[in-house]
């Protein structure tokens, strides 16, 4: 009988998932990844629920930045007390997507006693990936935000930027007022 390694069973989880499909309208739409197996986000949860949480196999997806799941799975079993401030800001800074930032938000970073500290930094930021990540933060986070934050928000809904939608978003949430 053959014995895999976490990360092969996960491999194989994804392969036997693969949705040829997704994984084309996905490539059409401009991601840059070398692999995409077009696994949806019930799926990639449902094998984060079997899997658990588990650092070491976390961190091993997350250097697989060639593959769209493994980014997306990584956060979704990196156990949360395990997080430090300073993975968490190497891991918001490097989001090579909205999609991934979104799950990154979701699954872990708003679980995280830095959160509301590390969307603070990340919507200062002049890249707008950042800026994207902290306003998905602060909508995952009921902390009250910065006034100099819901002034980078207003000046991104008035000039009509890229990144007005969440902006408003983060501004008409009703825990932000």
């Amino acid at each position: 009988m053959e014995v895999f390694s976490d990360m092969q069973q996960v491999k194989r989880h994804f392969f036997a998932l693969r949705n040829g499909i997704i994984a084309d309208t996905i490539r059409k739409a401009g991601y840059d990844y070398k692999i995409i197996f077009g696994l949806n986000i019930p799926q990639l949860k449902e094998i984060a629920e079997n899997l658990g949480k588990n650092l070491n196999l976390a961190l091993k997806l997350r250097e697989n930045v060639s593959t769209r799941e493994s980014l997306l799975l990584a956060p979704m079993i990196y156990p949360v007390d395990s997080l430090t401030y300073d993975d968490a800001f190497l891991w918001a800074k490097s989001c090579p997507t909205t999609e991934v930032a979104d799950v990154l938000c979701h699954s872990l970073l708003k679980f995280s006693p830095y959160a509301a500290k590390l969307s603070e930094e990340m919507i200062i930021s002049d890249n707008s990936m950042h800026k994207y990540l902290g306003m998905r933060l602060l909508l995952n986070i009921s902390a009250q935000i910065s006034d100099s934050i819901k002034s980078v928000c207003r000046s991104e809904v008035e000039n009509a930027t890229s990144l007005r939608f969440i902006a408003n978003q983060v501004l008409l949430d009703k825990d932000f007022e």
